[in-house]
């Protein structure tokens, strides 16, 4: 038994193993994984095998432990150039004549032969490799799926006698698949003595309890032996804990080919999502609130509008977001939640539904934001652009429209569409996204944009979360601003400490070299001065500087009445 954690290049996953005789003399399964090596094996990736001996024949353990062993030593000896069934098949047809002729030089040895069946892991794909009746199953979202077909007769007194083995033929016929990897599923590999006694129900049962795969692996073992298997009972658990980020091209190349349909609306079923109800509709696109039918999850679909089947820059949106997605994993960003190719059939994105409001929606209503609840929103707010930066992503349309304020307390940073990202082409100039009011003077000069102009856009996002307003005025789109001063931040908030609007005035300064250095001073300058200052104050200030048409009011009332009195008196 044993058990194996991996990180390699990115693809996370967790093995679990376990082997009994049963009632058997001895133990002719065999299973075993291995993980290509740099620098010494041409491939890489990861090949986790189970080989079932077969029963009554001489040299069934020789033949399972010499497959599995051999394919492990041949397939990552093959140079990777070849592909995966390419290399598979090579190895497996070598392993099947020398067992072929083993058997016949050695009579001890006459008629060994194996079933052999193998899950390869290669970037983000799964391979599976098989011969015979051994198994493999697919547990994802709650459903167990057998990827495998059982090479048995299948009628009659003979319906378990294997058609395929290796070693049973001059040549072998093995069965080859390939799938998109996802995290948080699991496989399994297992030998007929597990399956053959345990249904898919129970199967399905110990799989998701989610157990650690080594005690999934021996609950299996030792749930068939209970169930009565008079079989040797093997079986290994593989969890996928995460997969390496999606490549560019593979990007590109996806939501080119999905087609562009009409958005459908409330009652339609489209790839099992369940539309429940219209949350908003644009010009570009509509966003639908809708059920996964096969997590029950809640969640967000944004559809395309037609008007924009022939917007390159439209579909560019889309792959944007979907990167972005398969690198940054933070609890300040909104996720997009990436489909399987086999599964999505048009184009769209799906985004967990997240319950709460826009920061945009809370600055329209009342009470107003506290000095203390909107330093910890800034920070919070910067923290999410931070993590943007670190992975070299630069979001370009940061505002209080995309920031979303959980119930829970959380924040997220959504909509990034027109994130510029490395490895990605970006919009043409013409199409150089953004939102007036919170774009950086250079941007509006034709740069594409950088931390500095995210760092200016954060710093608006600050002065209108306490103001409500815009340090340079709203800017109307089509329109080349002149930045002269900020807008006092003071005359809108005196009850704010003076060293937040030094800290908004610097990040939000015409030239970028007058800025902070980076998103992080900023954030660290908010939340440093929270933490040791207290708002000042509110300055007690004259009637007339407050309300002049108050003052003069209160005044013509009071020499009003001073007058009715002096006529009174006469």
């Amino acid at each position: 038994m044993t058990r194996l954690d991996r990180f390699d290049h990115d693809l996370r996953y967790e093995i679990g193993f376990a082997s009994e005789c049963g009632r058997r003399a001895d133990n002719q399964d065999y299973g075993a994984a291995r993980v290509g090596r740099p620098r010494i094996d041409s491939r890489a990736g990861m090949v986790a095998a189970v080989a079932d001996g077969v029963g009554g024949h001489k040299g069934g353990r020789q033949a399972s432990e010499l497959t599995v062993r051999s394919f492990l030593d041949g397939f990552f000896s093959l140079p990777g150039s070849l592909g995966v069934r390419q290399a598979a098949a090579r190895s497996l047809d070598s392993i099947n004549a020398w067992i072929v002729a083993q058997g016949r030089v050695d009579p001890e040895l006459a008629g060994m032969a194996t079933t052999f069946t193998a899950l390869i892991l290669s970037g983000r794909s799964g391979h599976c490799v098989h011969v015979g009746d051994s198994r493999l199953y697919r547990f994802r979202e709650d459903a167990l799926e057998q990827l495998t077909d059982d090479h048995v007769m299948g009628r009659g007194d003979f319906k378990n006698m294997l058609r395929r083995a290796v070693g049973m033929d001059e040549s072998v016929r093995m069965d080859h698949s390939a799938f998109s990897l996802r995290p948080l599923e699991r496989y399994l590999l297992c030998s007929d003595g597990v399956h053959g006694v345990l249904s898919d129900a129970k199967l399905r049962e110990i799989l998701a309890r989610r157990a650690a795969p080594q005690q999934t692996a021996q609950d299996l073992a030792a749930a068939a032996l209970d169930a009565g298997s008079a079989d040797n009972c093997t079986a290994m658990v593989i969890d996928i804990l995460d997969t390496p980020p999606a490549e560019a091209g593979e990007l590109r190349d996806f939501f080119h080919d999905l087609p562009i349909l009409p958005p459908p609306g409330p009652g339609v079923l489209v790839d099992d999502y369940r539309l429940d109800s219209l949350l908003a509709e644009g010009r570009y696109s509509r966003l639908m609130r809708a059920e996964d039918l096969r997590t029950g999850a809640q969640v967000v679909i944004k559809f395309p509008q037609p008007r924009v089947t022939e917007d390159a820059a439209y579909r560019h949106a889309f792959v944007n977001e979907a990167f972005v997605a398969s690198r940054v994993r933070s609890p300040w960003i909104g996720e997009v939640i990436e489909q399987p190719a086999e599964r999505q059939t048009r184009l769209y994105s799906v985004m967990p539904f997240y319950d709460g409001e826009t920061l945009e929606q809370r600055l329209n209503r009342e009470p107003r934001i506290s000095y203390a609840e909107g330093a910890q929103l800034a920070t919070r707010i910067a923290r999410a652009v931070v993590a943007l930066h670190r992975a070299g992503i630069i979001h370009r349309d940061i505002k209080p429209d995309n920031i979303l304020l959980l119930k829970d307390g959380g924040l997220r940073l959504i909509d990034l569409g027109v994130a510029r990202l490395p490895q990605l082409e970006d919009f043409a100039p013409q199409d150089i996204p953004g939102t007036p009011s919170f774009m950086a003077p250079e941007l509006f000069a034709g740069a594409a944009g950088d931390e500095m102009s995210d760092l200016f856009a954060l710093g608006v996002t600050v002065y209108r979360l306490f103001s409500r307003a815009y340090p340079y005025g709203e800017i109307e789109p089509f329109t080349k601003p002149r930045f002269g001063a900020p807008a006092s931040l003071a005359a809108r908030r005196p009850d704010l400490p003076a060293w937040l609007e030094g800290a908004i005035a610097r990040a939000i300064a015409v030239d970028p070299a007058q800025r902070y250095g980076d998103v992080l001073e900023f954030a660290f300058e908010i939340e440093n001065g929270a933490r040791s200052g207290r708002p000042e104050a509110p300055k007690k200030t004259a009637l007339y500087q407050r309300n002049p048409l108050l003052f003069w009011q209160a005044l013509c009332a009071l020499l009003a009445v001073a007058l009715i009195i002096v006529l009174a008196r006469r």
